[in-house]
């Protein structure tokens, strides 16, 4: 988790420096920003990634745990955890929903931007917050999702959603190459 703190602190200093750079992403592919909510993952990708690994190793462990085994792994969340998992969820499409709401505003009102030097400020102030929410959004689902899981079940969330970052980067830039972007 540590690294993923010190990404969203190296973020922010970005954000506060170059706003507009870090939503237009040129670092990204063009499937990433493609994919991009406020400039990053949806948080609640997170809980897409545990049901899909949790559906993907059930399955797989079905006769162990047919036979009363219990494997530990993201196939073998309790109930309480998966109920934990849905509250959690649930919580998060709230706030998710905030923030698009808030960008919303902000987009619709866009065309301040061409005011006076001040007002154009406090625009980009405002888009700054913005940002700055849902990078907080992010590293708190990160967290929760984390601690309701066992070490064995929250390391294999942090594997997914590193093969899922990295297998989106894989297709994206397999996908601009040829265009020369």
């Amino acid at each position: 988790m540590l690294h993923h703190e010190e990404y969203f602190r190296a973020k922010s200093l970005i954000t506060e420096n170059d706003p507009l750079s870090v939503v237009a992403s040129p670092w990204a592919t063009t499937l990433e920003r493609s994919l991009h909510w406020v400039t990053g993952w949806r948080p609640t990708t997170a809980f897409h990634l545990v049901y899909t690994e949790s559906s993907v190793l059930f399955e797989s462990h079905i006769g162990d745990i047919l036979r009363g085994v219990n494997t530990g792994d993201l196939g073998d969340l309790s109930p309480t955890q998966f109920r934990r998992v849905s509250e959690l969820q649930c919580d998060t499409v709230k706030e998710e929903n905030q923030i698009t709401d808030e960008l919303s505003d902000w987009q619709d009102t866009a065309s301040h931007l061409m005011g006076p030097r001040a007002e154009s400020k406090e625009r980009i102030e405002r888009l700054i917050c913005i940002i700055k929410k849902a990078d907080d959004l992010r590293l708190r689902t990160m967290r929760s999702v984390v601690r309701l899981l066992s070490p064995q079940q929250a390391i294999e969330f942090l594997i997914a959603s590193a093969e899922m970052l990295v297998g989106i980067r894989g297709w994206g830039s397999n996908h601009d190459c040829p265009r020369g972007r």
